[in-house]
């Protein structure tokens, strides 16, 4: 076995639990082995029962001198009751409903038991324990005993349902001990030394069942710093090498740009032109542009993105537009084929489903070919832009909307037969911090559109505590009464299972002091709203396991203002534009990421009405909550969702497909700037990494994982 096992082949994993692995994004052995855990319990500390005290949770070691099952006829239950006993006493300790410990537990048996001491009657007991078996001959030889889930620092993995830490730690550590010698080291030995990094194969063991918290730490701080620094390898030779490639060089026509915006309704802000400029003088360059448009919400990214797109056109290049969603798509290709009337340029559009050229549906063959004769100017699309088998006769540049990551490769299929790249134009309104514009972001130019478009009003946003409904209900209905529109969003599209429900209270109650107390889920809520709350408005109901056909149904009724109340996922939270929607009202608001809920607020607020965000939640000390009532900039606003990050992202997804514990030492820009240095330094010696093949992998195996999702 290595770290490319498939978890098929790994002993005493069966297939439902391959199943429940691959939940968790584990397909490998490696995969296993650097599922690190979220957090740790220190049992340690072996307390002597006569020094216990109720209320705490202990770690006990002692010999079990009885053990019986008790039947409770009335509550249907069996209790498993024993004794145990060291050299400072005895204590009683009980289960519930777990018989079969009967089994399990022999009298004389040595145990480690941890749990909450429980105080009943003036007598203290231990009550369903975690429990491990000790060898006897390590307490007769007075050999200390490697345990595995008791007497020990305890690893608390991110779990999913019908999978414990408690099995994680049983298949890791044995598969920890057979591969200690077969795990290699990519880490250059000059990086290790001047930065006191952990070798790989002790940092390994010591993440998953440390000898002491401060040797865990040391672990994370090397796995850490290699992800940041292979990032930073990846990013940098990306950068030079694309410096080395040649692109169309697109004159900047001025007079083209001045009867363009004298046609818009509105002037630009000073971000807008700052942003715009940087992107045409990019243009005009012989090696290919590599430029992130980053905006606020509502700030008017699409409108700059279109200068560059008329420019390039009119030029006598093609435009590639490619947005994540077909409803997004549309969107823009409404919003663009609106902006360039007047300019006679062919745009066409291609979906999974529909091809629309100058505003007539034509067939994929047709589209094809017109692409492939340079017929259209300008087409907008979804991945079947790189999906299908499309040939552009000069493809002059590509737009990217919404954290889609495009590299040489993507660019390359896009213009198959051309001598040169396109400039390459990625768009986001996701505000990103600093730290992460140096390490994801670190290959790309950056324009920056802070301001938002005069005239529009601060959205008014408040905490809402339950007893508060009927008065948002009210005043839902007056808005509604009054021409507005509102979008409820809710957490889920079913409610919690109980073990998801126990979970995310186990692992969240220190965060937001509290779990899923009165979870909204959207079938649910649209039931109770169109039935019970509004019976006299039209409610609709949107979420992300709709056909593509319903959820267009739904959004066009709500465009139309056919539908009043649209209830929701975060699935509305990206590029949607509604400007007479003026409510946004967030059930279970601790629940949604700090950057989700500016996302969501900014579906409001479009047009010139003043707008309303409510955040509905139990918590009304929630810091993220809060921190949203503060401000509405989105750039500040990122910089505190990476300060507020806690220790793990506890359902195993990853941000920018990066590791949350990674994510989370994105605040320490001393270390993100050590890592770039670090890489800075290797790759001048050798640019290929010739003499480091591992670690060329390594990042190369980076780079196909992070993307901006």
């Amino acid at each position: 076995m290595d770290l490319s096992t498939p978890i098929e082949e790994i002993p005493r994993v069966g297939p439902q639990y391959q199943k429940r692995l691959k939940r968790l994004g584990i397909e490998t052995l490696g995969e296993l082995l650097f599922h690190f855990p979220f957090r740790y319990e220190d049992f340690s500390d072996i307390v002597p029962i006569s020094a216990v005290e109720a209320g705490r949770t202990v770690c006990l070691q002692g010999k079990i001198v009885d053990i019986k099952n008790i039947r409770v006829f009335k509550r249907r239950m069996t209790i498993t009751e024993a004794q145990l006993a060291d050299e400072s006493g005895t204590m009683r300790v009980t289960w519930f409903n777990q018989p079969y410990l009967i089994n399990t537990f022999k009298k004389g048996d040595f145990v480690f038991l941890t749990g909450k001491m429980t105080s009943k009657n003036g007598r203290k007991y231990l009550s369903s324990p975690a429990y491990e078996k000790i060898p006897v001959q390590f307490i007769e030889n007075g050999v200390k005993y490697d345990s595995t889930h008791a007497g020990r620092i305890i690893p608390v993995y991110p779990e999913t349902e019908g999978m414990s830490s408690r099995w994680l730690r049983f298949i890791i550590k044995p598969l920890l001990n057979e591969l200690k010698n077969k795990i290699p080291e990519s880490l250059p030995e000059e990086i290790k030394k001047r930065y006191n990094l952990v070798p790989i194969r002790e940092a390994l063991w010591q993440i998953h069942f440390p000898d002491a918290l401060e040797k865990a730490d040391s672990a994370k701080k090397r796995f850490v710093f290699e992800e940041l620094f292979d990032l930073a390898l990846v990013i940098i030779r990306e950068k030079i090498k694309l410096a080395g490639e040649k692109a169309m060089i697109i004159p900047l026509d001025l007079e083209l740009i001045k009867k363009f915006t004298a046609k818009l309704p509105f002037k630009l802000t000073d971000d807008q032109k700052k942003s715009a400029w940087q992107i045409l003088k990019d243009l005009e360059k012989p090696r290919p542009m590599n430029r992130l448009l980053d905006g606020d919400v509502g700030s008017g990214k699409t409108l700059v993105a279109v200068m560059a797109a008329l420019s390039t056109a009119k030029a006598g290049f093609q435009v590639a537009f490619m947005a994540p969603t077909e409803i997004l798509t549309k969107q823009h290709y409404k919003t663009v084929s609106d902006l360039l009337k007047g300019f006679k340029l062919n745009i066409g559009l291609i979906t999974g489903k529909e091809n629309i050229f100058r505003g007539k549906k034509i067939k994929r063959s047709e589209l094809l070919e017109k692409t492939k004769n340079g017929k259209i100017d300008i087409l907008i699309g979804t991945h079947a832009l790189v999906r299908e088998k499309l040939e552009f006769k000069s493809l002059g540049l590509v737009i990217i909307d919404e954290q889609h990551r495009f590299g040489i490769k993507q660019r390359a299929k896009l213009c198959r037969k051309q001598k040169f790249l396109p400039h390459l134009l990625s768009m986001s309104a996701t505000p990103i911090p600093r730290t992460l514009a140096l390490t994801i972001y670190g290959d790309l130019d950056l324009s920056l559109i802070k301001e938002l478009p005069r005239g529009r009003k601060k959205i008014l946003t408040r905490i809402v505590p339950p007893e508060k409904r009927k008065a948002a209900y009210d005043f839902i209905r007056q808005e509604v009464k009054s021409g507005r529109q509102a979008f409820v969003i809710c957490p889920r599209i079913e409610p919690p299972t109980t073990f998801q429900r126990n979970e995310f209270n186990y692992v969240n109650k220190r965060e937001s002091g509290g779990g899923w107390a009165e979870v909204k889920a959207v079938k649910k809520e649209y039931e109770k709203l169109s039935k019970e709350i509004f019976p006299d408005l039209r409610v609709g109901m949107l979420h992300g396991k709709m056909k593509v056909d319903e959820k267009e149904k739904v959004l066009k009724s709500f465009r139309n203002k056919k539908t009043n109340i649209l209830v929701s996922t975060s699935v509305i939270e990206v590029g949607i534009d509604f400007p007479n929607a003026t409510i946004m009202m967030i059930e279970g608001a601790d629940k949604f990421g700090l950057a989700q809920l500016h996302q969501l607020r900014g579906r409001v607020g479009r047009g010139e009405l003043q707008s309303f965000c409510f955040l509905f939640s139990a918590f009304q000390s929630n810091p993220r909550l809060k921190s949203m009532v503060a401000s509405q900039d989105g750039f500040e606003l990122a910089e505190k969702d990476l300060r507020l990050r806690g220790p793990g992202d506890l359902t195993g997804q990853r941000q920018w497909g990066i590791p949350d514990f990674v994510m989370a030492s994105l605040k320490d820009i001393e270390l993100v700037e050590k890592t770039r240095n670090a890489a800075k330094e290797i790759l001048e010696k050798d640019p290929e990494l010739k003499k480091y093949p591992l670690l060329k992998k390594e990042a190369e195996g980076l780079r196909q994982r992070v993307h901006l999702e």
